[in-house]
């Protein structure tokens, strides 16, 4: 019975199914604060910036005879470590099912451990994003002495240009906290932005914007979203106190769709190429339990620290 578990756990079927569970989960927030580089090897170099050391364009001109500029790493470059992960999903009974009943209770497995496995990727994402955009300017949306949200946020996205300095190739990210879009959305700033047009039936239409609706608000259109995880920060067998990660916090950031190990975008994860998520099998020392195993590894890295601004909202 081993022998078929490990088979099927090997097969290219079950390994297709796991990386697109693992695909399918990957929180959008996530990839969107430190969007994914396929790299060759576990362990390689790449381009890390910041004040002190800025991206800047190499001469492209080579005059004839001479050599051109070369794109290559050095010892002054970091150093990325894709680090072991793994989840564990044992598969009980095994005598008393199918071969349809395993490739089943795998895939059930391989989901279940790739949704873990994406919370647990969006938290560390988020921690290490607020960690490198130290504390952050203070800001109110509300009250007499509100600023106006809207040219708060542009003032950010120039900055965040300037920093970059990869032209129209890099987009901007805005990521609101829960508190902070509820502040934003409601703010009388913004909302005098909005123009009720005619309502569904006979209903009336509300100015209210949608995510997609403050992308255009801002300079160069740049995609927006929030952030809705929640943490419990209280020990075991305590009462429970369930924060949201940003909450009042606002993050603009240089981001890359699609980033290499040299553009100069905010944050990046690296990871293997078709190593994400790779199922497989052992049996357990008692011998009476198969456990489904699924191996993958990655690398959270800031890659510009000047590339971010924080802001925090009251």
């Amino acid at each position: 019975m081993s022998s078929r578990l490990s088979t099927i756990s090997a097969s290219p079927t079950l390994r297709e199914y796991a990386q697109g569970a693992a695909q399918s989960a990957i929180n959008p927030v996530a990839d969107f604060l430190a969007p994914t580089v396929p790299v060759a090897t576990s362990i390689g170099k790449y381009k890390v910036y910041s004040e002190k050391n800025r991206f800047h364009l190499p001469a492209t001109f080579r005059g004839i005879g001479g050599r051109a500029t070369e794109l290559s790493f050095d010892v002054s470059d970091a150093t990325y470590n894709c680090q072991p992960h793994a989840l564990d999903y044992p598969v009980d009974n095994l005598e008393l099912l199918e071969q349809s009943g395993i490739e089943n209770a795998l895939q059930e497995g391989a989901t279940m451990i790739a949704e873990v496995a994406a919370l647990a990727h969006e938290k560390a994402v988020i921690d290490k994003a607020v960690a490198a955009a130290g504390t952050g300017t203070s800001k109110t949306w509300t009250g007499t002495s509100a600023s106006d949200p809207v040219d708060d946020i542009d003032s950010a996205i120039l900055s965040i240009i300037k920093a970059a300095k990869y032209g129209s190739l890099m987009n901007v990210g805005i990521l609101f906290g829960a508190s902070a879009w509820r502040l934003f959305k409601n703010s009388s700033n913004v909302r005098s932005k909005f123009v009720a047009g005619p309502g569904r039936g006979n209903g009336a239409a509300i100015a209210i914007p949608t995510e997609d609706d403050a992308s255009r608000l801002f300079l160069g259109n740049p995609q927006v979203r929030a952030s809705y995880m929640v943490v419990d920060t209280a020990a075991e067998n305590l009462a429970e106190s369930v924060n949201f990660l940003l909450d009042s916090t606002v993050l603009v950031f240089a981001r890359m769709q699609n980033p290499t190990r040299r553009d100069p975008s905010f944050m990046k994860t690296f990871r293997l190429m078709g190593q994400y998520m790779v199922p497989g099998s052992y049996v357990r020392e008692d011998g009476r339990v198969e456990v489904a195993k699924f191996d993958w590894s990655e690398d959270v890295e800031v890659t510009n620290s000047s590339a971010v601004q924080r802001l925090n909202v009251a």
